[in-house]
């Protein structure tokens, strides 16, 4: 039998615990995002469809985004237990460098597209966590007002090799004057990938005022109202080169692109170069041959060749292929810190990202971006107390076992005719 009695008021009031109400409604819903698929909610919530899905989409039926987030899904961990791990470093030194976490912030075009404060927002997060900041070729804001916000901490940028050359060049060496120590070389965009999302929503760079647009702003005021008050959208650092927004968008990609072009740009830029866009080992061998200083493995976020090799999947082999001492980075696909543990296991000396930063940046902003870096932070801090490491050199390929979901088929071999 139980015993009841009448509560005790003093009992009750001890179990009912009001916590202050918080008045500022972008820390409210900050506060309550505990992982970057909540601030991509939010960031659905708040910003209007086309801006949405020209960062959330990817091209084509999107399979390459798909199959990139389901190889970090499709992990096991392998902890080690009697391990303590009461305090865990998460620095690590990368290309000649410091960075506080093992990963910085992936260039991204249109930034101030998503939300006003665009690039700045990016670098002022960055310098506040002590981790790289890359500033895209199509950026919305000037190499110079990134360094004005970042001053001190480590900046990169991202090279697109523009039909007409000089203007790549110029960019180069506006980047070197203002203390960038890193230059991202990409070279998977020969031609504009097929990103079926902004066909279908009408988008374009700037937005344009449509029947449909204002019927997607009616709930979303605030964006607009941000959007119209703040400087013309616009590729900062290409304002003074002439032409439109389409005009510049089609000189960014160039099929001519090759090896001399590298050769070119590694005579201009005084600092660390690394190639972005790898999807091979053969290519990742070559250029570790040609003497750069690394490379990213990725494929533009899925935003190019739909279907290419997922980055997580080629990493083991191309650590393996181009051995201990060069540097291999990696993106695409990261929306956990457990994703980015799971990475330096298996090889990453470092990752990028670029969605889960741009969700954070349209969720709310500077802060918004904060939040990002703080959630990311403490997952893997969390993976590697779990796993029993307390440095990321502790982590090694015994720690991750990749499940298998696409197993490659066998090629046919052709037929020997009898004779």
């Amino acid at each position: 039998m139980v015993t009841r009695q009448v509560p005790n008021p003093a009992e009750l009031f001890e179990l009912m615990k009001f916590k202050k109400p918080e008045l500022n409604g972008r820390k409210r819903r900050l506060d309550a995002a505990l992982t970057i698929g909540d601030l991509r909610l939010i960031a659905k919530r708040r910003t209007p469809k086309a801006a949405f899905d020209y960062t959330d989409g990817a091209a084509e039926g999107e399979l390459s985004l798909t199959r990139a987030r389901q190889a970090f899904q499709d992990i096991e961990f392998h902890p080690g237990i009697l391990r303590p791990a009461p305090d865990v470093d998460t620095s690590v030194e990368i290309l000649g460098g410091p960075s506080a976490l093992p990963f910085g912030i992936a260039p991204t075009g249109f930034t101030r597209l998503m939300q006003t404060e665009g690039e700045s927002a990016g670098a002022g997060a960055a310098a506040a966590a002590g981790i790289p900041f890359t500033l895209s070729t199509l950026g919305t804001t000037s190499i110079e007002g990134v360094k004005a916000v970042n001053p001190h901490g480590r900046n990169w940028f991202q090279l697109y090799v523009m039909r007409d050359r000089e203007i790549s060049y110029e960019l180069t060496r506006r980047a070197a004057a203002a203390g960038f120590d890193t230059l991202q070389f990409t070279v998977d965009t020969p031609v504009a990938g097929a990103r079926l999302r902004d066909k279908r929503n009408g988008f374009s760079i700037p937005p344009q005022l449509t029947l449909g647009t204002i019927i997607d702003a009616m709930p979303r005021p605030w964006w607009w109202y941000d959007f119209l008050t703040t400087p013309k959208l616009e590729f900062a650092s290409l304002s003074t080169t002439g032409g439109t927004v389409g005009e510049l968008l089609d000189a960014a990609m160039d099929p001519t692109i090759s090896y001399a072009d590298l050769a070119v740009i590694r005579d201009i830029w005084p600092g660390k170069i690394v190639i972005k866009g790898v999807q091979t080992v053969e290519d990742a061998l070559k250029l570790r041959d040609e003497g750069v200083d690394g490379i990213v493995l990725s494929n533009h976020g899925g935003r190019q060749l739909d279907r290419a090799p997922i980055p997580f999947h080629l990493l083991p082999s191309v650590r393996s292929a181009v051995g201990d001492d060069f540097t291999v980075m990696i993106d695409t696909g990261i929306m956990n810190g457990a994703d980015i543990v799971a990475s330096v296991a298996l090889g990453a000396d470092f990752t990028l990202i670029g969605r889960a930063y741009l969700y954070g940046l349209m969720a709310g902003g500077r802060a918004g971006v904060d939040r990002t870096i703080d959630i990311l932070r403490g997952e893997i801090v969390r993976t590697m107390r779990l796993l029993g490491v307390s440095t990321l050199a502790e982590l090694e390929p015994g720690h991750v076992t990749q499940l298998q979901r696409l197993v490659p088929v066998a090629r046919p071999t052709a037929q020997v005719p009898a004779r």
